[in-house]
C-alpha cells in the first residue's frame, strides 16, 4: 500500500481548518495483514464520505497491562 499524498500536502488539507479527518487503527499492531485489512476499509470507507484518512497503530502497549494503569 503506498501512501496516498506527501506530508506537506497532507498539512495543507488538515491546516485549512475547514476538513474533517479520522485518525483511526487498530490500538496494537498485530500483524502487518491486520494493518492493512484495516487501512484499506476504512480509507475506502472515509472515500466514500469525503472525509480524509489518518492511519494510526501503536506498537506496543504494555503499559496497558499493568493493574496500576
Amino acid at each position: 500500500m503506498r501512501v496516498a499524498v506527501s506530508t506537506r500536502q497532507l498539512w495543507r488539507k488538515l491546516s485549512n481548518g475547514k476538513s474533517l479527518f479520522l485518525i483511526a487503527g487498530p490500538c496494537v499492531i498485530e500483524s502487518e495483514e491486520l494493518c492493512l485489512r484495516v487501512a484499506r476499509s476504512l480509507r475506502k470507507t472515509c472515500e466514500r464520505l469525503g472525509v480524509n484518512y489518518i492511519f494510526k497503530a501503536s506498537y506496543d502497549k504494555a503499559n496497558r497491562t499493568s493493574g496500576k494503569s
